[in-house]
């Protein structure tokens, strides 16, 4: 798969010369991820938080049928304006038929990722099992690439309108590591905590960086789930009622599949008057300093 993959000439360099890497999926930075302009104050945050912690960030996508680790100068436009999304089992399809725009969701993203060496990546939030799944079967993919490519995955926990008790046990399952970052608690996006607690803690991004080291698995990477800065957290309150009447009306108007997070995420923010639109950026941003520090940690190894 690696021949088929385009990698930008400074992510190129950065991994020729042993420098750390941080990977980032393009779906959260387009219009499916985050209304316009905060998309855009998304990638701009993000790519500046990697490089302030002394990374060099590789945004994933597909372009004019290629997929695509690091951007070139004057292509982030066509990401932010992307509408096409691309899971890890849709990449050969969209290399195949000469997608224009794909933007890379996390699964895509750690194939990507991993295909090119890239030992970190950082979202927002990963998707997991749905609540109904026992009838639904919607679980997401998220989690077996998460088993199945060696790759430290920072994020904020799982999207909150999930069933978190059961993504955990799935990740249980799966044998993947679930660390949380200097916390105890499995966060739940836009809250610190889901009420769940994680198996292990780590302190450092050395801990982290051993971690991925030293699993048994080979082909088995490591979730870091890190908390929303405390001051960026949404009322519990008012989330819990957003929650309930997004997923309501996803139940009501019949979405399903890939469909469900973009809508129950666009029917959060109406319902909490767009608080939920600074909370993401906060907490996407904050994810990828840690992950900066992860992947600087693990370049030194």
């Amino acid at each position: 798969m690696s021949s088929a993959i385009r990698i930008s000439a400074a992510v190129s360099a950065a991994l020729e010369a042993g420098r750390p890497v941080v990977a980032l999926e393009s779906t959260i930075f387009s219009s499916l991820g985050l209304p316009a302009p905060a998309n855009g104050e998304a990638l701009r945050r993000c790519l500046a938080a990697v490089r302030d912690g002394g990374a060099e960030p590789a945004v994933t996508a597909v372009l004019d049928g290629q997929a695509r680790v690091g951007l070139d100068p004057g292509e982030e436009e066509r990401v932010l304006a992307g509408t096409a999304k691309v899971a890890e089992r849709d990449i050969a399809v969209a290399l195949a038929q000469g997608l224009p725009v794909g933007v890379t969701t996390v699964s895509a993203s750690l194939a990507l990722a991993h295909a090119v060496g890239i030992g970190v990546f950082a979202t927002g939030g990963i998707g997991g099992v749905h609540r109904g799944a026992g009838v639904t079967g919607d679980i997401s993919a998220d989690l077996d690439a998460l088993a199945n490519h060696p790759v430290v995955t920072v994020c904020a926990g799982a999207k909150a309108f999930l069933d978190l008790a059961r993504t955990l046990e799935y990740l249980e399952t799966a044998g993947v590591p679930v660390l949380g970052w200097q916390h105890d608690w499995f966060p739940a996006f836009y809250l610190r905590s889901s009420g769940l607690r994680v198996p292990h803690r780590a302190q450092t991004a050395r801990v982290v960086a051993d971690v991925l080291r030293y699993r048994v698995r080979e082909r088995t990477g490591v979730l870091l789930t890190v908390p929303i800065p405390a001051a960026d957290e949404l009322d519990p309150v008012m989330l819990d009622e957003a929650l309930a009447g997004a997923l309501a009306a996803c139940a009501a108007e019949g979405v399903t599949g890939a469909a469900v997070t973009p809508f129950v995420l666009g029917r959060i923010e109406r319902q909490t008057a767009g608080a939920s639109v600074p909370a993401n950026l906060a907490l996407a941003e904050n994810n990828a300093r840690v992950a900066a520090a992860v992947a600087v940690a693990l370049a030194g190894q």
